[in-house]
């Protein structure tokens, strides 16, 4: 009788699973078909931008997110791309007679911040108009609406505008109180990702750099609001120091905003725009409707210029979405390389760094490449450390002022838990080897000082092989570059200034010296790499991931955060060229 019930309950599972595997088959088939469908927009339309996701580089491929629906996550984001695309192709759509700009936060860094403001500007080109509401605004939700022609802010909202700052975390007490402790190897004085195993604060050193490149990015920013607004930088630093905007009056007096009122006025503003009536029905486009539209003109050309998106970490290995993978990006530039159709190559890095090795063998691919085609780096919200390293080989490197790069230097970090072993779990570990060196590294002892002395030579001599190949990328000797090394963060205005960037612009500025160096001016068509996952690739092993991703994420809340920070450090492997993990600018 066991065995029959075992047998009965393992056949309704397997019929469960079935049924399961069946629907999502159908979602997506259903979704495939809904995407082929051609979206509708009404005359006298707006383009509702909320940007209240998490921003990427790429829009999420997500089979289900066309039927509204979600699963484990795969809608969670939207794509710089796509966005772009979205208000470029509503200026030039009679349907589209403006923007309502409705955000509270923007959830992206200073490089993607600055192409959507761009792209807003140049809407308005158009003579389209720009409406913006928000009942409370972070600063970079502001940066944004800064450009609008209106700006309503809520009675009693609120709009964040006193500077910028920057969150360093430190987990040496944590180490201490668990008894273990951080072998730290690293050139360069301010190469400041180790700090936070040694030390409970910012060091000196790391503090001028984070200082400096904050004042930088700020400064620029504040320049480029005074051009939108009609008040001198100097007038809104005064209010940014003194914290002079407490409430929607003050936000009024200083013109940050235009109108004190709620979102009915806005839109009743919105609607005279338009010459409609009060009663009347006011056509709101949103974001995630609109970005289907297709474009009417689209290139035949068989001219390519591959477009590689390196985001994220760079990690040994194949990696993953999440991630620059050595291996996966190395062949996406061979491949890129290799196809005569290809005429250039853009890099388009947001990465702060990782694994020195795998940004040596994404390197190689570069150099290779660049004697065959252009090459072009574009630097998006970070390109440091290994995030530089792949882009220092390219002909041009393309960056904001408000990028964050530099951070030329290197690090190794090798725990001894020994402590943490026998005192906290009462385990201890004996070691038998057939050579001096047979167990290094190993977690379980402390290094003896020869070992450290060999590290650190290792250290020493994967610097000396980044600075060399960064001084011949910038046509500088190893000295010169040196000054501008030793881990040092810069901004993309600093950086330009040194000449660790060529060109300020962004991933259109880029694409467009590419093609000059390609000579096919526009007569090409973009090839985006590497290849994204099909939904079957993503039915049998991305969701898998990504729920339980997200489970972890409602599961643990406020603390997700430091388990992403445990997550990143527990990666560590080998030498890392790398800025430090968490540096969260508000």
């Amino acid at each position: 009788m066991l065995n029959f019930l075992k047998y009965v309950l393992a056949t309704f599972v397997g019929l469960l699973i079935f049924f399961f595997i069946s629907v999502l088959l159908l979602i997506g088939i259903a979704a495939s078909t809904a995407s082929e469908d051609e979206v509708k927009v009404a005359d006298n339309s707006v383009l509702e931008l909320k940007l209240n996701r998490p921003i990427t580089e790429r829009d999420p491929k997500d089979p289900f997110s066309e039927i509204g629906f979600s699963f484990g996550g795969f809608s969670s984001t939207d794509g710089l791309d796509q966005i772009k695309a979205s208000i470029r192709r509503a200026k030039n759509d009679d349907k589209i007679e403006g923007i309502f700009l409705n955000m509270t936060f923007v959830d992206a860094g200073m490089g993607k911040l600055e192409e959507i403001r761009n792209e807003l500007i140049d809407f308005k080109e158009s003579g389209k108009f720009i409406v913006s509401y928000t009942d409370l605004s972070t600063e970079k939700a502001y940066y944004l609406a800064s450009v609008a022609d209106k700006i309503y802010l809520n009675p009693m909202g609120t709009i964040e505008f006193n500077g910028m700052s920057s969150e360093l975390y430190f987990v040496k007490r944590m180490l201490d109180k668990l008894h273990i402790e951080a072998q730290v190897f690293k050139v360069g004085t301010y190469k400041s990702a180790v700090e936070m195993f040694f030390l409970e604060k910012a060091s000196e050193a790391n503090r001028e750099q984070v200082t400096s490149f904050l004042n930088s990015i700020n400064n620029y920013q504040l320049n480029q609001i005074s051009k939108s607004r009609g008040v001198t930088a100097e007038e809104l630093k005064n209010v940014q120091d003194n914290l002079l905007v407490r409430d929607p009056e003050d936000a009024k007096k200083h013109k940050l905003i235009t109108d004190i009122g709620y979102y009915d006025e806005a839109i009743t503003y919105i609607k005279d725009q338009l010459g409609l009536e009060e009663q009347d029905k006011l056509e709101m486009v949103q974001l995630a409707k609109y970005k289907k539209v297709k474009d009417k003109d689209i290139s035949t050309s068989k001219n390519r210029i591959a477009l590689i998106y390196a985001e994220g970490d760079i990690v040994d290995g194949e990696g993953d979405e999440d991630n620059i993978g050595g291996h996966r990006f190395a062949e996406a530039i061979r491949d890129a390389r290799l196809d005569e159709d290809v005429k250039a190559v853009v890099l388009r890095i947001s990465s702060p760094g990782g694994s020195a090795l795998a940004s040596d063998v994404i390197w190689r691919e570069v150099q290779l490449t660049k004697k065959v085609k252009p090459v072009i780096a574009s630097m998006s919200d970070v390109a440091a450390s290994g995030g530089y390293y792949i882009a220092m080989g390219a002909d041009t490197i393309v960056a904001h002022p408000n990028t964050i790069t530099g951070s030329i230097g290197v690090f190794g970090v090798v725990p001894n838990m020994e402590g943490f072993l026998g005192d906290k779990l009462g385990i201890t570990v004996d070691h038998v080897s057939t050579g001096k060196f047979s167990d290094m590294p190993t977690v379980t002892r402390p290094m003896t000082a020869q070992e450290k002395e060999i590290m650190q030579r290792q250290i020493d001599q994967i610097y000396e092989v980044f600075t060399g190949k960064a001084a011949q990328g910038r046509n500088m000797t190893q000295d010169q570059l040196k000054e501008y090394a030793s881990g040092r963060v810069w901004s993309g205005a600093e950086a330009m200034e040194r000449k660790l960037v060529d060109v300020y612009g962004g991933l259109d500025e880029a694409l467009a010296i590419a093609a000059k160096k390609a000579g096919v001016a526009d007569d090409y068509r973009l090839k985006e790499l590497p290849a994204r996952k099909t939904f079957f690739d993503e039915l049998l092993g991305g969701m898998g991931a990504k729920a339980k991703e997200q489970a972890i994420k409602a599961e643990m809340g406020e603390l997700y955060p430091y388990y992403k920070l445990y997550k990143k450090a527990s990666t560590i492997v080998g030498a890392q060229a790398r800025m430090p993990y968490e540096m969260i600018i508000e």
